[in-house]
């Protein structure tokens, strides 16, 4: 992008110094008003050949001679860059580029990835497959094009720093993933964002084994440390003595289209004061509801009674297609 818009602006200071010199030269020898040189500078960059604008003595042929063939090169070399610009993709890919900074600056409540590692390409993954908003930040430019043809909107340049974390709306996002490969940098990665947005959730990947680390980035503002070694442990075990329901869970997180999903949903004023009997879907086509949550409590009810009645403010934690999530959301709501 920076390349694009160099070239860009190279091309248009060469025509426009070629304008203002013909524009200037025209008032010089001639003495003709500014209208008047612009527009012979023009049509005879353009040779176009609408003829003289007024008429032309010796020393003004001979500028208009200079002014033909000097502006053939250079018109020539601006075409060219042009050219080059449009067979290479580069307009569109800057008009692309455009379009997606336009999405960021209005995306509000969406989700900041940091690193594209394996944890956060697969974050990303989980985002897109849900249709929830993001932001990739990558290091370098090249990673942005790389992203852009996957539909995802990504920024370029060091994930710890104010500016490239302003330029992926972290005033506006409601989480960040800290998924680098070095837990130092995650960390400053926290610092920063908990700096720019106290609101923001923080959750980052935490690499070394150290019993310090989690502790450290704890304190560094991140709400959720995630060990990916740790959980792979688990998973492994999980594979040996519960297969099945790996087997279900993974259909569920790897499915295509219309795959099933765990969903927190929380219950809004239509919910309030009714019964869950209306709402949990065991005995209809629809989300099933297998867990609610009280606000202000950590404890979850498991398998809670139809008669239970709902209160604003409730987590429900349900499980159905993206589709049927949606229109549970939409009832509680």
């Amino acid at each position: 992008m920076r390349e694009i818009r160099r070239q860009l602006l190279h091309t248009l200071i060469v025509l426009a110094v070629l304008c203002a010199a013909g524009t200037i030269g025209y008032m010089t020898v001639e003495g003709w008003n500014f209208l008047d040189s612009l527009y012979m500078t023009i049509i005879t960059l353009a040779t176009i050949g609408y003829g003289e604008t007024n008429p032309l003595d010796t020393s003004g042929r001979i500028f208009t001679i200079v002014l033909i063939v000097g502006g053939i090169g250079v018109m020539t070399y601006i075409f060219t860059n042009i050219g080059e610009l449009l067979m290479q993709g580069g307009l569109r890919e800057a008009f692309r580029r455009l379009r997606m900074q336009d999405k960021i600056e209005k995306m509000s409540g969406h989700f900041i990835v940091c690193g594209a590692s394996r944890p956060g390409l697969s974050v990303c993954e989980e985002l897109a497959k849900t249709n929830r908003p993001f932001v990739l930040v990558v290091l370098e430019d090249e990673e942005v094009k790389k992203y852009m043809k996957q539909d995802w909107c990504a920024v370029a340049g060091d994930a710890s720093t104010s500016a490239v974390l302003a330029a992926a709306g972290i005033g506006r996002a409601s989480g960040i993933f800290c998924a680098l490969s070095n837990d130092k940098d995650n960390a400053f990665i926290a610092i920063t964002a908990r700096g720019l947005n106290q609101a923001v959730k923080i959750i980052t990947v935490q690499n070394e084994h150290d019993a310090e680390m989690r502790d450290k980035l704890q304190r560094a503002g991140a709400d959720i440390v995630i060990n990916p070694s740790h959980i792979g442990g688990l998973r492994m075990a999980s594979e040996m003595v519960r297969p099945a329901t790996v087997q279900f869970l993974d259909s569920m997180l790897r499915g295509q289209g219309s795959g099933a999903r765990f969903e927190d949903i929380e219950a809004g004023a239509g919910a309030d004061g009714r019964e869950l009997a209306e709402f949990k879907g065991a005995d209809r086509k629809g989300a099933l509801v297998v867990a609610v949550r009280q606000p202000g409590e950590n404890a979850y009810e498991l398998n809670p009674l139809p008669g239970q009645k709902l209160k604003k403010g409730d987590i429900l934690v349900a499980l159905g297609t993206p589709d049927q999530l949606k229109a549970l959301a939409a009832r509680l709501a």
